[in-house]
């Protein structure tokens, strides 16, 4: 399968039929691409498996470090219609990204990715690729190679970050395991959000499905919040401040 080269060409001229609220929404190329640095990755399909556990997920992750590096916004775009996208988009939960419905395939035909997957029973269908577009014109393109299956090798979000710039520092995964009601938790997590740092809160407790035995499984205690740094563990909310520096009253 041959994919035309169009690094250095402007994007396709085309209007995406979108849902905003309960109505529709015309949106086109120039408002998404005219004065901004845009990443674009495109996929197969909503709710598909490498999609929704790899592809999407590591965008809305590195989307800060992506805004640090100069891109204005990461596009999700794949030939659903707009009802799929958006019930995919909150699904995701992937608050950092845009979904765009190219519902008739419109714009990745134009692109030249407009594949047949027939044989999935899923019609016309975008390859997966990826492109960094810089007021309309299109720099780079990472298109996943000719091999059976849904190759993705080269779309990923840290190919391209690493091309946009290969120093880039990746933020640290941070996840914090609290407890409704816990004053402690609340401190904590006020420390991360004043520091502008995302976090993953696991919640424990009776109805939480993570028991006393499970948090002291994970963490080597039984007191909430723990939390992790890039992997580490740092522990409760005093072990947290002296992580920062900060000094108590």
């Amino acid at each position: 399968m041959q994919f035309e080269n169009r690094e250095g060409q402007r994007v396709p001229n085309v209007t995406f039929k979108t849902r905003e609220g309960s109505q529709w929404k015309s949106i086109s190329t120039d408002d998404i691409f005219k004065g901004k640095t845009i990443v674009v990755f495109s996929l197969p399909g909503a709710y598909t498996p490498t999609c929704s556990s790899s592809h999407v997920p590591r965008y809305n992750e590195l989307a800060p470090t992506f805004k640090e590096n100069g891109v204005d916004e990461i596009v999700c775009i794949s030939v659903n219609d707009a009802f799929v996208m958006d019930a995919w988009a909150k699904d995701q939960n992937a608050v950092n990204l845009r979904f765009i419905p190219d519902g008739n395939g419109e714009f990745t035909k134009a692109m030249g990715f407009l594949v047949d997957k027939s044989d999935l029973g899923f019609g016309p269908r975008s390859w997966r690729y990826s492109m960094l577009v810089k007021n309309g014109v299109i720099e780079k393109v990472f298109a996943e190679p000719d091999l059976p299956g849904d190759p993705f090798v080269v779309s990923d979000a840290d190919t391209m970050l690493h091309y946009i710039n290969p120093n880039a520092k990746e933020p640290e995964f941070v996840t914090i395991f609290t407890r409704e009601g816990c004053p402690h938790c609340i401190r904590a997590k006020e420390i991360l959000n004043e520091r502008g740092i995302q976090y993953e809160e696991i919640k424990t407790g009776q109805g939480t499905g993570i028991s006393s035995h499970t948090l002291r499984a994970t963490t080597g205690r039984s007191t909430v919040p723990q939390i992790f740094i890039g992997g580490k563990h740092i522990g409760g909310r005093d072990d947290l401040e002296r992580y920062f520096g900060i000094t108590q009253a």
